[in-house]
């Protein structure tokens, strides 16, 4: 077999390339070494292949060039749902079902049945759920929400997300709310670290210690956390709690964000924001406690016997 210098150049290269498959290297060495001069029996027992294969290849490069020694690209698989049935499957699983199909939500059975009967369209109910997974849809999980009925609602979200995302230059941001009625848990035993092949591990029981009031205190801008417990939640203890919270950044201005407790706008309270003009009471709009960031912190001191608790609370 007769190649020019370019050919052997092309396939040496071919041959030696770490970004082909394995196959298409080794017909590259077969048609070198037919080219060498090699008999047809030695270059099969060099490749590991049968003297037909060596013959396929010779031929197939004589034909076609280096385009001859790559696979023949197969076709894709045929699509056995048309698109505009997935189209529909997943329209309809962001929608309600219909007011007469007696369901609240959609299962993968009631969804294929439903397509089936009213428009003619039949899947399986695992075609259904593989689309579910493809597309993480859900629709069985619902949610809660609740409208602020404060007039100035507009207006105070804007001021606390402006001061969340736009602070006056210098000033400090404080996020505070108090958690009341925080079961003061203990394990019944030590928590066992992670050990080779082995999780981290604690008792399933635990003791009580009470209740306790927690006072927290978020640093918007570093997200450093204050906290201290207190036996009840009055005036009086959020005034003490508010004065360790902005001691540490004496000097500079201080906004803080908090609810509409009455706890909060105390006489004493007051009485000493007037003493102190430098501190700046941020209202969240009546019934949208969730603007205020400390919140989101305190919400996994409810997420009963996890780790996360046990480890916040022995902090507490």
């Amino acid at each position: 077999m007769d190649l020019s210098s370019e050919q052997i150049a092309e396939l040496r290269e071919l041959a030696g390339s770490r970004h082909v498959p394995a196959v298409v290297a080794l017909r590259a060495r077969v048609v070198l070494w037919s080219a060498e001069g090699r008999r047809r029996k030695g270059i099969a027992e060099l490749a590991g292949v049968a003297p037909l294969t060596v013959d396929r290849c010779k031929s197939r490069y004589a034909e076609r060039g280096v385009a001859g020694l790559e696979d023949k690209r197969r076709g894709g698989p045929r699509t056995q749902v048309p698109p505009r049935v997935r189209a529909r499957v997943i329209a309809l699983t962001r929608m309600s079902p219909p007011a007469d199909s007696g369901l609240s939500h959609w299962s993968t059975r009631t969804l294929a049945d439903h397509l089936k009967r009213r428009e003619g369209i039949s899947v399986s109910w695992h075609y259904v759920a593989r689309i579910w997974r493809e597309e993480n849809l859900k629709p069985h999980r619902s949610g809660t929400f609740k409208i602020s009925k404060d007039p100035a609602f507009a207006e105070k979200v804007a001021d606390i997300v402006g001061l969340y995302l736009a602070p006056p230059g210098g000033a400090v941001v404080l996020s505070v709310d108090e958690k009341t009625q925080v079961q003061a848990l203990d394990r019944t035993q030590p928590v066992l670290p992670v050990a080779f092949a082995a999780t981290e591990q604690r008792t399933h029981d635990y003791v009580r210690h009470g209740t306790t009031n927690l006072f927290a205190a978020l640093n918007v801008a570093t997200g450093e956390v204050l906290g201290e417990c207190k036996p009840s939640r009055n005036g009086a203890n959020f005034l003490a709690f508010l004065k360790k919270a902005v001691k540490p950044h004496a000097g500079k201005e201080i906004h803080v964000v908090l609810d509409n407790l009455s706890t909060h706008t105390t006489p004493g309270v007051k009485a000493w924001l007037a003493k102190n003009p430098h501190v700046h009471f941020h209202f969240t709009p009546v019934g949208s406690s969730w603007l205020n960031q400390i919140v989101r912190h305190e919400s996994r001191l409810r997420r009963a016997d996890s780790p996360k608790e046990d480890r916040l609370m022995s902090k507490v």
